[in-house]
């Protein structure tokens, strides 16, 4: 049975293992630390998945920029990892599923996304393109998406900006 909970300090070195792990590399490991440490970490959107009380799957939203007439905070869900032993068993869109309905409770009004489109098109995602949402680097249209959790009067249009954290990502 799979448990999945917000984050505590004591879980950090699992989530640095799973996520250097899951990467081939400390990059991604290097980039939640950096976040933790920023006033754009979510504390209620850094989930673990745990399955006999051992750490196997982790997901991080925190707030990145969409810079159009105004500028807007919204969720940037970066990193997703899985342990490599526990991949393809469903524990990633377990976590995806959970975090996203914390996002909406929240009131968050979008995600945006660099990821497979084959597996977050499953959850609603779709290429940001199509919501006038610019990617800030030049990847392929449909690997830069949008989820639309709330609608509400502002018009979510615009370049994406990462903060300082995703330097050299």
């Amino acid at each position: 049975m799979i448990n999945i909970r917000c984050e505590t300090p004591s879980d950090y070195p699992a989530i640095a293992e799973v996520n250097t792990l899951a990467f081939q590399g400390e990059t991604e490991a290097k980039l939640i630390e950096k976040i933790r440490l920023s006033d754009r970490y979510i504390p209620e959107l850094s989930l673990v998945a745990e399955i006999k009380g051992k750490i196997i799957g982790h997901i991080l939203y925190s707030y990145i920029d969409l810079v159009g007439k105004e500028t807007l905070s919204v969720l940037g869900l970066a990193p997703l990892a899985v342990h490599p032993e526990f991949q393809k068993q469903g524990i990633g869109s377990t976590l995806v599923k959970a975090s996203l309905e914390i996002a909406d409770t929240r009131g968050d009004a979008i995600v945006i996304v660099l990821g497979h489109p084959a597996f977050y098109t499953r959850f609603g995602f779709l290429p940001s393109v199509n919501y006038q949402i610019e990617s800030p680097f030049p990847v392929p249209n449909d690997v830069f998406m949008v989820k639309i959790l709330t609608s509400d009067d502002k018009k979510y249009q615009g370049k994406v900006v990462y903060p300082p954290a995703f330097n050299g990502v």
